[in-house]
């Protein structure tokens, strides 16, 4: 098959590595603190991964870290449950609890937000907007990678987590294509559950829960099958990996016009 359907739109919101310059002194870590933390908290390659060398996929990316404003939280504390920890829309603490950022003045917050949050949000809701202009329906894949081992935030710190985690929605990802996923990868060689340990998959918020012309599912890599967890480089197989793991996606996406 080796190609998404031109009505996909791919989501990246945690590929990119890049503090600018000019808020890094809003960064309580040293050079070698950020940097560690950077490796455990990206979702490294996923842009290259999800891509491969399909040119005409539409996608959205953030253009910077995850540490400097998370595009997949709600921006009001009291709606996003990570901000009870130090890990809303804008983080204030590391994977382990410690201080991340100096304290940040309201002006500062909504600067980060009005520069790097807000901007991506509108092109992603553009993307789906051209999708169901052109097409009457759009594809959302959202990518991303996750530890082999749990970092000491999140909530399910069980052992033995799957080597790809599907992430579904009750309203927007139909249950043919979540049993089609499932099976696609079982099939594969992959072991697999749905919604765990992460859960759900992004919608613009002008069509969540309204609009089901808009399908959306997430596909969670587990990063040792594809990097050196210590470094995020990538291992000598990473195209091969990555190339089954598109296949599973299109052929359960080959499914999706029969439902």
């Amino acid at each position: 098959m080796g190609h998404f359907p031109k009505f996909t739109v791919l989501h990246i919101p945690h590929d990119s590595t890049d503090i600018p310059c000019s808020i890094r002194d809003q960064f309580s870590l040293n050079d070698a603190e950020l940097a560690h933390e950077i490796t455990a908290m990206t979702d490294w390659h996923t842009q290259e991964a999800f891509l491969g060398s399909q040119t005409d996929v539409v996608f959205v990316r953030s253009d910077v870290s995850r540490l400097v404003v998370d595009v997949e939280r709600f921006i009001n504390d009291d709606e996003e449950i990570m901000s009870r920890i130090g890990m809303g829309a804008v983080y204030m603490s590391t994977s382990n609890g410690l201080p991340l950022r100096r304290p940040l003045s309201t002006a500062e917050r909504q600067d980060l937000l009005d520069t790097y949050y807000f901007p991506h949000h509108a092109r992603f809701e553009a993307a789906v907007d051209k999708m169901l202009s052109l097409h009457q329906q759009c594809l959302i894949i959202d990518c991303h990678s996750f530890p082999s081992k749990p970092l000491p935030y999140e909530s399910h710190q069980e052992s033995g987590r799957p080597q790809i985690c599907i992430g579904s929605d009750p309203f927007h990802t139909p249950q043919t294509l979540i049993s089609k996923l499932l099976r696609t990868f079982q099939q594969a060689g992959f072991t697999v559950k749905e919604n765990y340990p992460f859960a759900g998959s992004i919608v613009p918020l002008k069509h969540y829960h309204i609009d089901k012309r808009v399908i959306s599912f997430m596909v969670e890599i587990r990063r040792d099958l594809y990097i050196d967890e210590s470094n995020g480089r990538k291992k000598s197989d990473f195209e091969h990996t990555m190339h089954r793991i598109r296949n599973c996606c299109q052929q359960a996406i080959a499914a999706l016009n029969e439902v």
